[in-house]
Parts: C-alpha cells; structure tokens; sequence
C-alpha cells in the first residue's frame, strides 16, 4: 500500500481545514484508489500521499471532500472510471 490513511488524514486536515470525518472519508477513498492501482495503471505513477495532497492543493476550493470530488472529477474525464471513488454524502 502506498498511502498511510492516518497521515493522509491528518494532512487533509492541516492543508484543507474541515473536520475529522470529512479528512477520514477521503483518506478512505484515497487508500482505496490507491490499492485498486487504476491510478498507477494510467497514469504510471504510484498514487501517495504527497500526489494527492499536490493534486487537491489545484482544486478552486473547499474542503477535502469538494476538492477530492473535483480530482476524481478530472480522472473521470481523463481515463474513465473513477466515479466509483467519489464521495456522494458524509457524516460529520
């Protein structure tokens, strides 16, 4: 596995603000892309924690689950299949 989930959590929410369950939720479906390797097949890169802190540090604002959503966003229109790691709702 490439991305420690309790370091991305705590980055989200240093870099991006919001709270705990917000960052859990996407340190969650970061893991999962990561371990699905669909990043790593298209992109030939392995997916880290710094990739996705430097790809959500692009998004026009929000919080960790806007800005993720607005990255798997970017994948989805790139390659394709990348709806699966969105985020549709999460409790605080």
């Amino acid at each position: 596995m490439s991305i420690d989930r309790d370091r991305l959590e705590r980055r989200l929410r240093e870099e991006f603000g919001g709270s705990s369950g917000a960052a859990r939720v996407v340190a969650r479906q970061a893991t999962d892309l990561a371990d699905s390797g669909r990043y790593e097949a298209d992109t030939r890169i392995r997916l880290t924690t710094e990739i996705v802190l430097e790809e959500l540090e692009d998004a026009p604002d929000g919080g960790p689950p806007e800005r993720w959503n607005w990255w798997i966003g970017s994948l989805e229109i790139a390659f394709g299949g990348y709806e699966t790691f969105g985020i549709c709702r999460y409790q605080e």
